[in-house]
């Protein structure tokens, strides 16, 4: 596991000086993805050295063994003989191939258990490439996002962008009192022609008045008030006397 604590270290060292110093996170991502490939490579590397060494290993034990079963052949050839000297160097022979093939068993069940372990962090870090993959495609568009939104904050606290803004506002209000003055002119110019043709549609007020006198003169023998049987002017009527009292209030 001393492998994934290097790579954690790493990576927290990669994020803790992009944060400090401010740098692209983006690069940083692709560096950390870089990294990480390297020792999946290196760790491959390792793994397939390892298998390689428990197959010689296997090789050198299987050998070993077959040797002492050899000169434990040899021995019994030789007390058969009665070469009881010559028995006893081929046990001594048999013994030393023993003790080797004893000592390369006992390091395959060592290196099976390496190459098992090595095998095991390979595919954990396999996977947790593939994770950073998906990860850093994750934050690289989040980092994207948060830069664009930065970069229209300031835009929108600049001198310049807020002048530009108050210019667009300045003219939409000149816009609006334009409107606003022309539908004035238009309403007073249509009343001014509906004045006029209510001027010309109403009866001349002279006119009418000169056609009830001619009507009075008409229908009477002169234009005094008519007399009662006395011979005296009748009083006037009441009602024309309240009209001319009104036409000379008004007046």
């Amino acid at each position: 596991m001393g492998l994934f604590d290097r790579i954690g270290r790493a990576i927290r060292a990669t994020l803790t000086s992009w944060i400090s110093k401010a740098e692209d996170p983006e690069k940083i991502m692709e560096q950390a993805i870089i990294d990480m490939q390297d020792d999946l490579i290196r760790l491959r590397q390792a793994v397939a050295q390892a298998i390689a060494t428990q197959k010689r290993s296997e090789r050198q034990q299987a050998q070993a063994q077959s040797n002492a079963d050899e000169w434990y052949q040899r021995a019994q050839l030789a007390l058969q003989k009665g070469e009881e000297d010559l028995a006893r160097e081929a046990l001594t022979r048999r013994k030393t191939y023993l003790e080797t093939a004893t000592t390369l068993k006992e390091q395959l069940g060592q290196q099976a258990t390496i190459v098992t372990q090595m095998k095991k962090n390979m595919v954990t870090l396999e996977g947790k490439l593939s994770e950073a993959k998906t990860k850093k495609d994750m934050f690289v568009a989040r980092a994207r996002s948060a830069k664009a939104s930065e970069q229209l904050n300031e835009m929108l606290g600049r001198n310049t962008t807020s002048s530009s803004i108050a210019a667009f506002e300045r003219m939409e209000e000149k816009v609006l009192d334009l409107e606003a003055r022309s539908e004035a002119i238009a309403e007073l110019n249509a009343d001014t022609v509906e004045n006029q043709f209510a001027a010309l549609e109403s009866p001349d007020v002279d006119a009418e008045l000169a056609a009830m006198k001619s009507e009075l003169i008409s229908g009477s023998t002169s234009g005094s008030l008519p007399a009662d049987s006395s011979g005296t002017v009748a009083e006037e009527d009441p009602e024309l006397a309240k009209l001319r009292m009104q036409l000379e209030e008004g007046s």
